[in-house]
């Protein structure tokens, strides 16, 4: 349940603390209990938590107001507790005994707003809009707490009508292979949907003081549908001290997480060395093994508290939780966005603007594979109360509309956050103690509802690797939007394995070069607006040493049907190969153009020959010497698909795509 924005005033407190105050009851043994109530919080400490005990207090309270029923000082100070404790439905009884006995004990009427307050808490909405509304009406009322009223009573409205119209909303537990006895939460999952990586909390003897517990990273693989049983991250991510709320990068190699090093040692790990409260820490995993993490590079981490990381599906974009050390609970965490720089460090971070951020907490940030969706938990945004779960959609221009709430029953009077959402879009995981799980805090996924989908996300993996000798490559990726030549992704495939997975939003077009020191570009084209009910995209890279004439196919150079003008969209291809021909200054190469079997054969000879010229121009144009380029025409003379085994294709789709394949320009190295 939510902790109420405000307790009883300072003001009234010292006030029956005086004793020259003259209570409302004159029962003496009331007057004792009451007073041994109102101390015992500062005198003696909770055997439990080790901290005020504020339950002993509530004791002798209730014992006063044994004694004088209508002794309402001892309701308030009862009720104050009990909300101090958690326990909202006994604060409000208190609360409603105090007003009932005297309505007009606090000239400013606030005791309205404490109880309207504990009332949205507790789900009790059309109570505290009544409540709300006296509030409001009395002439001495605190102007601040009027403004706070005005939200509460807003939350009530609109959870009301949100109770009426209820989301779809069935949740289903993972299963025993992530889920414990013990709480998990935080779960990250890959683009590909097969691997999630989540914080549980574990007992350990190792712990020093008296709660033996702490935080540690799990990983668990999808198979046949099923998740398998969680492994440990190994001992140099996870150590004797917690490490919480993990980002795993899209293709599954790249984590960013949390961590409070404040001392020094081995207990910390490697590395663990922080700038002031909790940072943020890297690890990349190379092959099977995790290096050992290091404090995140550049401006991110401060001598505040960095928390709740979540990583764009490009490894460009950090999106987090920076909480200001000394500011009020209510109002001491906002999401901030840091830009990888060219250097690999993290640029100065900026505060997301007031459209996402409130004076209230933001948490549980999450930017999804799409790059222009936004999932985040607030306290601040119109909800059910408390923490709720939003979604803001980037527009055009960049900027975040305004958030929506994903309503009832995914937000109720509790609080919710932890939310991740799989690429397609379709399913959302979240963390809970709902009953019917396997202890403590369950992770459990549901269907998103239609209307806070993001775009779909499609990924692209497979091996990159030497077309000589079949030697695996840690070849770079850059996915750019044909349309407007953004770079969309930039990755790399596994240094050790040459393994890669790439995210492929939707609705665009995407022009893909792949290369490596000592080896021409390979380059592929995706046409994602109409993806045909694809689910993921796997192929290998082959990438052709600079010592072997093999042709590399330019896959995004464009012409129209039967002419020879380049389209624009064929100068991202034709601007990466003049940048191939400028980083290696001695090459010579031959462009060659190509048709397909079908037409005359002296026309298209002469098509493919002044298409293979267009390339040819464009490069010289750009200031590359004519003497290191040629260009020639080859007509349908080299088709890779011959027109034998296209006859054999019965479905028309599947012949269109032969021809296409065999309509194509290539260049090649001259040796």
């Amino acid at each position: 349940m939510k902790k109420a924005l405000f307790f009883l005033s300072l003001f009234f407190i010292a006030a029956c603390s005086n004793a020259q105050v003259k209570y409302s009851s004159s029962n003496k043994k009331a007057i004792k209990l009451f007073e041994q109530g109102k101390n015992a919080p500062g005198e003696t400490l909770d055997p439990i938590t080790r901290q005020p005990n504020y339950r002993a207090g509530i004791d002798f309270l209730n014992k006063a107001i044994e004694k004088d029923p209508s002794f309402w000082e001892a309701h308030m100070f009862a009720g104050e507790y009990c909300e101090i404790i958690g326990d909202y439905p006994n604060a409000i009884a208190h609360y409603e005994a105090a007003l009932s006995i005297n309505p007009n004990h606090s000239p400013s009427g606030s005791t309205f707003f404490y109880l309207a307050n504990l009332q949205q808490a507790v789900g009790e909405y059309e109570k505290s809009i009544t409540n709300i509304d006296i509030f409001v009406r009395n002439r001495n009322a605190n102007q601040d707490l009027v403004n706070q009223a005005y939200g509460i009573r807003d939350n009530c409205e609109f959870a009301i009508k949100s109770i009426k119209n209820p989301r779809t909303f069935n949740p289903i537990n993972v299963g025993a292979g992530i889920n414990t006895a013990d709480p998990e939460y935080f779960p990250t999952i890959t683009v590909d949907g097969k691997t999630i990586l989540f914080t549980r909390r574990i007992d350990d003897d190792r712990v020093l003081g008296p709660m033996k517990e702490q935080e540690d990273f799990y990983v668990s693989e999808l198979s046949n549908r099923i998740w398998g049983k969680a492994i440990p991250m190994p001992m140099n991510v996870n150590t004797i001290n917690n490490e919480g709320a993990p980002t795993i990068g899209a293709d599954g190699r790249s984590l960013v997480f949390v961590a409070c090093p404040d001392g020094s040692g081995e207990n910390y790990g490697e590395g663990r060395t922080g700038k002031g409260s909790c940072d943020l820490f890297y690890t990349k995993k190379l092959g099977t093994k995790w290096m050992n993490p290091i404090n995140l590079p550049g401006n991110v981490n401060s001598s505040h508290w960095e928390t709740q990381p979540s990583l764009s599906a490009d490894g460009k974009t950090l999106y987090f939780i920076r909480g200001l050390r000394g500011r009020n609970d209510t109002n001491n965490s906002d999401i901030y966005m840091s830009k990888l720089l060219s250097n690999g460090t993290w640029s100065t971070p900026e505060r997301l603007s007031d459209v996402i951020n409130t004076p209230f907490h933001e948490e549980s940030v999450l930017i999804h594979p799409d790059g222009k969706t936004l999932y985040f938990a607030s306290r601040g945004h119109t909800g059910m109360g408390g923490s709720d779960l939003f979604v803001s959609r980037m527009d055009t221009k960049g900027n975040w509309g305004k958030p929506e709430n994903l309503g009832y029953p995914i937000n109720t009077m509790y609080d919710e956050n932890s939310l991740m959402v799989t690429a397609d879009g379709e399913i959302a995981f979240f963390a809970s103690d709902r009953k019917g799980g396997f202890g403590d805090l369950d992770i459990y996924y549901f269907e998103m509802p239609e209307e806070f989908r993001p775009t779909k996300t499609l990924y692209f993996e497979g091996m990159v690797y030497d077309v000589t000798n079949k030697n695996p490559v840690p070849g770079k990726f850059q996915l750019i939007d044909i349309k407007t030549g953004t770079e969309v992704i930039v990755s790399e495939a596994d240094k050790l394995t040459g393994e890669f997975m790439v995210s492929l939003p939707l609705n665009k077009e995407y022009a893909l070069n792949v290369s490596y020191p000592g080896y021409t570009f390979f380059s592929q084209n995706f046409n994602m607006t109409n993806p045909n009910g694809l689910e993921a995209i796997h192929m290998d890279v082959p990438m052709v040493p600079i010592t072997n004439s093999t042709p590399t196919l330019l896959a995004n150079v464009f012409f129209d049907l039967g002419k020879s003008t380049l389209r624009p969209e064929s100068f991202v291809e034709l601007n990466k190969l003049f940048d191939f021909l400028v980083n290696n200054s001695t090459l010579s190469i031959e462009i060659g153009g190509h048709t397909d079997t079908r037409g005359d054969d002296k026309e298209n000879l002469k098509l493919s020959n002044d298409r293979a010229k267009a390339v040819y121009d464009y490069v010289i144009a750009k200031g590359i010497e004519a003497k290191r380029i040629s260009f020639k025409g080859y007509g349908e003379t080299k088709p890779v698909i011959v027109d034998s085994e296209i006859s054999k294709l019965s479905i028309e789709q599947e012949r269109e795509a032969a021809h296409q394949s065999n309509r194509r320009t290539e260049y090649k190295i001259i040796l």
